[in-house]
């Protein structure tokens, strides 16, 4: 299914009768780093995936679509929730995770409209600062996140099996 910057991008809050394709959409978006990630890290990270996608949280479960199919999703943790299986020390932010668009439907915006649905909905909270997660193997997302004013927060930094997870934050004030 090819996509064009002509389709009409459709976000909106996930149906509980569509988690098996933010499942697949997730899973085939996240498919590209099994050659870059070290094995063992990458069967551990697809694990992870899979299971946070699958568990119960607090977290609003957001979807994109184009021609009423997802082509995208992303998940937004409330502050203090959480959103990586381990306390979230502290944590006031509410955090992204997750952002997917399947492979066909990148560069028609699928991702940058799924994000700023995130930062819509946490100022709405009234949170004063967003936070998220990435790799630098997730280099499209890494620009993307410069592009809308995310910067470095190294002291929400993780190591996860010696691969370096960097913190970012957009201050919404």
């Amino acid at each position: 299914m090819a996509t064009s910057a002509s389709e009409t991008v459709r976000v909106r809050s996930a149906r509980d009768d569509e988690r098996a394709a933010v499942r697949d959409v997730t899973l085939a978006a996240y498919d590209e780093y099994a050659t870059i990630m070290p094995g063992p890290f990458w069967t551990g990270y697809r694990r992870h995936l899979a299971s946070t996608l699958d568990a119960e949280t607090p977290a609003d479960r957001i979807v994109a679509e184009q021609n009423g199919v997802v082509v995208g999703s992303v998940l937004l943790f409330p502050p203090g929730a959480d959103a990586y299986g381990r306390a979230a020390a502290g944590s006031t932010w509410p955090e992204v995770r997750l952002l997917a668009v399947v492979p066909e439907a990148r560069g028609s915006g699928v991702g940058a409209a799924l994000m700023d649905e995130c930062v819509r909905r946490a100022r709405r909270a009234g949170a004063a600062v967003l936070g998220l997660h990435t790799m630098d193997v997730m280099q499209a997302a890494v620009r993307m996140y410069a592009r809308m004013g995310f910067v470095r927060a190294p002291e929400r930094d993780v190591d996860i099996q010696g691969v370096l997870v960097k913190g970012y934050r957009l201050d919404l004030a």
